[in-house]
């Protein structure tokens, strides 16, 4: 992709792309009409305050189509140490984030910043794209047929034409580097000289864009399971199926320690080799609503998260022996939930796909064999970016840090979203501190309950104080004891998993 001599030139100036900021006059700058504009607070939802902003569809001609961009406010609980606006997004994309200061009312940093959340452009209470639905043409498969493939293609053709129909005259201009830009004019708005940032999942890219856009209108900044810098976006989903193996892989290690109770194995290979026994054998002859795929969707969310270890072994034991498996349909059902999709069919196609379905085709062959464990075939599948109607305005954002502080990065082992290596390649990119959590497969770490990671980021966030360049906080304990299953315990332990849906 490239971008015309014309629009580069208006971008570099009244956008303020890169190291522009602040040159021009407000009389000359042609986003002065939205940086003044004065936000009409209202109360909304759970104790917060709301306003609706007005900003460019098209920063390269603002003075054109306008859209409406909703942001949330809980104030600082001390305001004698308040130091600012702390930005928050939850991922995605295409993840509301209204709803992130409500989130983060009993952390260190609800103290001494005003928390802000917003619904990104296309999303929620701001103008929204939205796109038709299409009749289904895939049948779900964790391992589908050669003879299936071209239903999933002519699926993700059917969806993006959908869409297109539906939002085409906005999809072009829904992307990373406007909404980094619409940041921008928040900040302007609330009348900070600067912001600070706290992005999950996708968010951590879109902090990382706004940092090389705005090098010197941000300030601390906390990537929390970051994306790969130089994995937009396909091969960050094709990264999430071969995290999903690392972690069968690693609780196969386990169950084996443990064959005296659960007897599926004495090795890695012979554990392994007795799930995919019970994968071939639910092929054959479901066990009541226990289906091969539904098995596979269980194994990448049970291996997953390691408090769930010892249920899903009992899982894999009932179903061997020809028994129903209720923790497993949970499990499965959590997996299902991880595919869903929308603004995130627009923003993940700001840069190229290739457009060769046996690309794909190549691809899910392998991955239907190596990584059927939580839909990773899924993840090597076409998507509408494969069949992309519009031309993005600009390429990717290339990303850098200069002129704003060293931040902190946060990323789980055996996060399966957004691959373990992605945060370290994060953190190398824009020479921030890297904090690993050790045997951990959540996706969204601060705020969840991990004390050590909470210590780390409040300390950095509210005291300015940075963790070592590269340091280590425990994850959630495997199980200590081997107990009797618990299907509600399961359920409660899966509905509390709420931060960083997709990558």
């Amino acid at each position: 992709m490239s971008v015309g001599l014309v629009l580069a030139a208006v971008l570099a100036t009244a956008v303020d792309a890169s190291a522009g900021e602040g040159r021009l006059k407000p009389s000359l700058d042609p986003l002065t009409e939205f940086h003044t504009q004065v936000p009409a607070w209202k109360p909304c939802r759970d104790g917060l305050e709301c306003a609706e902003l007005v900003l460019p569809l098209d920063y390269a001609r603002p003075a054109a189509e306008r859209i409406s961009l909703v942001i949330s406010r809980r104030k600082a609980e001390d305001q004698a140490r308040r130091r600012g606006v702390l930005v928050l997004n939850p991922g995605g994309p295409g993840g509301s984030g209204l709803g992130m200061p409500t989130f983060l009312a009993n952390s260190g940093v609800a103290k001494v910043y005003d928390l802000i959340g917003f619904d990104p452009r296309g999303v929620g209470g701001s103008t929204a794209l939205t796109c038709n639905d299409v009749p289904p043409l895939v049948i779900a498969d964790t391992r589908p047929r050669d003879e299936d493939f071209p239903r999933w293609a002519a699926e993700a053709r059917a969806t993006e034409d959908a869409c297109q129909r539906a939002a085409g005259g906005i999809r072009p201009y829904v992307n990373t580097p406007n909404t980094a830009r619409d940041l921008d004019v928040v900040r302007a708005v609330l009348g900070e000289e600067k912001i600070n940032y706290l992005g999950y999942s996708y968010g951590t890219y879109l902090g990382a864009v706004y940092g090389s856009l705005f090098p010197r209108r941000l300030d601390r900044s906390v990537l929390d399971s970051a994306v790969h810098p130089e994995w937009i976006w396909r091969k960050q989903f094709l990264a999430q199926a071969v995290a999903l193996r690392r972690n069968v892989e690693s609780w196969a290690e386990w169950v084996a320690q443990r064959d005296d109770h659960f007897r599926l194995g004495t090795g890695v290979e012979e554990v392994m080799a007795t799930v995919e026994g019970v994968a071939a054998a639910l092929a054959a002859q479901p066990v009541a609503d226990n289906t091969r795929t539904r098995f596979d969707a269980a194994m990448g969310v049970g291996t997953r998260y390691r408090p769930l270890w010892a249920d899903l072994a009992d899982a894999v034991t009932k179903l061997r022996s020809g028994a129903p498996a209720e923790t497993a349909l949970m499990m499965a059902r959590s997996a299902h939930d991880e595919l869903v999709s929308g603004v995130f069919n627009t923003v993940t196609c700001e840069v190229d796909w290739p457009t060769d379905v046996e690309t794909y085709y190549e691809d899910m062959r392998v991955f239907r064999d190596r990584y059927p464990y939580g839909f990773g075939v899924a993840r090597a599948a076409p998507t509408t970016c494969a069949y992309r109607t519009f031309t993005p305005p600009e390429p990717a954002v290339r990303l850098k840090r200069d002129g704003y502080p060293v931040g902190v990065v946060v990323q789980a082992e055996g996060d399966t979203q957004t691959q373990y290596e992605s945060g370290p390649a994060m953190a190398t990119a824009l020479g921030h501190n890297l904090v690993t959590v050790l045997d951990e497969g959540r996706h969204g770490i601060y705020g969840s309950g991990n004390a050590c990671v909470n210590r780390a980021v409040n300390r950095y966030l509210v005291d300015g104080i940075l963790p070592p360049s590269s340091s280590t906080c425990p994850g959630e304990p495997r199980p200590a004891e081997v107990g009797e299953p618990s299907p509600p315990a399961v359920q409660s332990y899966l509905d509390g998993l709420v931060v960083g849906v997709r990558p």
